[in-house]
C-alpha cells in the first residue's frame, strides 16, 4: 500500500521520501487531501524498452521523409545545401 503524505511534508521531508522511493515504495503526493503526484522506484528496465519503438518510428519518419504541403525532404535533404 502506498503511502500519502501531503505536499508540504513532503517538502519538509524530501530526503526521506526519496530515500524510500529509491528502497522500493511508493508514495502518493496530495494538495488540499487530492492525489497530485506519485514518487515511484525508478524502473529503468521500463525505460529502455520503452525507447525501440520510438527509434524506430523516428527514423522511419526520417527515412520516408516529411510531407509539410510543399516540396517534400528527407534526413539526406536536410544537410544538402
Amino acid at each position: 500500500m502506498p503511502r500519502t503524505v501531503s505536499a508540504a511534508d513532503a517538502n519538509r521531508q524530501f530526503s526521506e521520501i526519496l530515500g524510500q522511493a529509491a528502497g522500493g515504495e511508493t508514495v502518493i503526493i496530495t494538495k488540499r487531501g487530492q492525489p497530485v503526484a506519485q514518487l515511484a522506484p525508478y524502473d529503468q528496465a521500463a525505460e529502455k524498452s520503452g525507447r525501440g519503438p520510438a527509434w524506430s518510428r523516428l527514423f522511419r519518419t526520417l527515412e520516408d521523409g516529411v510531407d509539410l504541403g510543399g516540396e517534400r525532404f528527407n534526413r539526406d535533404a536536410l544537410y544538402d545545401r
